[in-house]
């Protein structure tokens, strides 16, 4: 039996109505608890409350604030502790009130306003991408959450992780110093991953083929199966082989024709031999000959 402690119905106050605001209050409402409000300025903001907050009253961050058992922060990184600090200037933040950030860059620190006037201070930050679509609540539930509270604040970091859980996904601890490097691994990891991935895209269209999505496909998701279940062990292809002779043709091909890949393309094909050869898949000599084609100057 799950012995998670969970807290009591809360009412939540969404601020603001982006794309992880809007879905994680739909992720609480549907645990239980009830969104009293929302901020929302923009077009996209007001049809995400109408299509994931039915029903919830729009109104300023200070009244949306001020009416909310937890009030959930879910601005971009540089707003938060401008909002913080103004949210507690306007006396919005009161002691007993849970308030949580979802910034994967910053821990609880910049929720020290909010603390000092007795606040219970947590961040989480969902591993998922969202569009802000009814479909990305059930993507909360595959996801992990990275949860920060202080130190040695036990009961902070223990309703962060029973809401957490509330929301049926899998709360993994982050402590304060380790948020920036966490967020830079999966910004690292997703966001290059669709810049990889278009660039792809392009380059096959300019190849020729008409859907390139439709061809990448499957083998894109084959390559991120096999390497999440095997790491290095997943690399193949010219330069895990140390094929410099093909290595070479792509470059010339991509100066040519693509022009705007080939910087990337030497950058990751040389981080593609360091790491076939430190996993012992790329002899060293056929290493070197590889990086020797790769030079700006080949």
């Amino acid at each position: 039996m799950d012995a998670t402690p969970r807290p009591a119905r809360l009412a939540v106050g969404v601020i603001s109505a982006g794309r992880v605001g809007s879905v994680l209050g739909a992720a609480l409402a549907r645990a239980g608890h009830v969104v009293s409000a929302a901020s929302a300025v923009s077009r996209e903001s007001l049809r995400r409350v109408d299509e994931l907050l039915p029903d919830v009253p729009v109104l300023p961050p200070p009244e949306v604030a001020a009416g909310a058992d937890l009030v959930l922060l879910a601005v971009p990184d540089d707003a938060l502790a401008g909002l913080v600090r103004g949210l507690v200037a306007t006396g919005s933040l009161r002691a007993g009130q849970i308030v949580v950030h979802t910034s994967g860059a910053q821990g609880v620190a910049v929720l020290a306003p909010a603390a000092e006037v007795g606040a219970l201070c947590v961040a989480l930050h969902p591993v998922m991408t969202f569009t802000g679509r009814a479909e990305d609540v059930q993507r909360v539930t595959a996801c992990s959450v990275g949860v920060t509270a202080a130190d040695g604040d036990d009961v902070a970091w223990n309703v962060g992780e029973a809401l957490v859980v509330e929301m049926s996904a899998e709360p993994v601890r982050v402590p304060e110093a380790a948020r920036p490097l966490y967020h830079a691994a999966l910004a690292h990891g997703a966001n290059h991953l669709i810049t990889l991935v278009a660039d792809c895209a392009d380059v096959l269209r300019r190849s020729g083929i008409a859907d390139a999505e439709r061809a990448l496909g499957p083998l894109l998701s084959a390559a991120l199966d096999n390497v999440l279940r095997h790491g290095d062990r997943a690399l193949t292809g010219p330069v895990a082989r140390g094929d410099a002779g093909t290595v070479a043709k792509h470059l010339a091909v991509l100066a040519e024709r693509a022009p705007a890949t080939l910087a990337p393309y030497r950058v990751l094909a040389r981080r593609t031999a360091e790491r076939a050869q430190a996993a012992g898949l790329l002899r060293p000599e056929l290493a070197a000959e590889v990086r020797t084609t790769l030079e700006d100057d080949a």
